[in-house]
């Protein structure tokens, strides 16, 4: 009867586990790779992943989204790519939802983010988690007119046209 028994859990686990193949990734996975392809195609790592444009895009995934000190300063001030390795660790999944909502500085294009859906959000939110915390804080933003000490790029206009440049003032 022992035998029987452990013949039977042995084709039951074998059964089971062939289904789940068959069925293809289990959702934690489709989940991870839908985070990841989403941070791909939203340009996440554009910014918060140091050197990827200049890369080509080709760094290591290892290395991805752990934020850069190269600032952006315009007229609200300087502002940071975030950590986002280390940021995510410290948010509930709730929490990152109403982040992402929220605006946020330039020249971050939280209106994109904000317009994802629940379900791209909490992907996005999996995937970065699983990657895990790695990196250092980004550097904390500088109000403007206050001295800068990283390397920053400025977006502000140039060679406006007069009847633009009026009214941009």
């Amino acid at each position: 009867m022992k035998i029987a028994m452990t013949a039977l859990a042995a084709a039951l686990t074998a059964t089971l586990a062939g289904a789940a193949l068959a069925a293809g990734p289990d959702k934690d996975t489709r989940t991870l790779q839908r985070g990841k392809y989403l941070v791909k195609i939203g340009a996440c790592n554009d910014c918060h992943t140091a050197h990827y444009m200049e890369k080509d895009g080709k760094v290591p995934e290892a290395e991805w989204l752990t934020g850069s000190a190269m600032g952006f300063q315009g007229p609200w001030g300087t502002t940071y790519p975030v950590n986002l390795r280390l940021r995510m660790q410290t948010l509930s999944e709730e929490q990152w939802l109403k982040m992402a909502r929220t605006a946020m500085r330039p020249p971050m294009p939280w209106f994109n983010l904000a317009a994802a859906t629940d379900a791209d959000l909490r992907a996005i939110y999996h995937y970065v988690r699983s990657l895990g915390p790695k990196g250092e804080p980004a550097p904390a933003y500088v109000a403007p007119g206050q001295p800068v000490n990283t390397p920053y790029i400025v977006f502000v206009p140039q060679n406006l046209p007069k009847q633009t440049a009026a009214a941009t003032k």
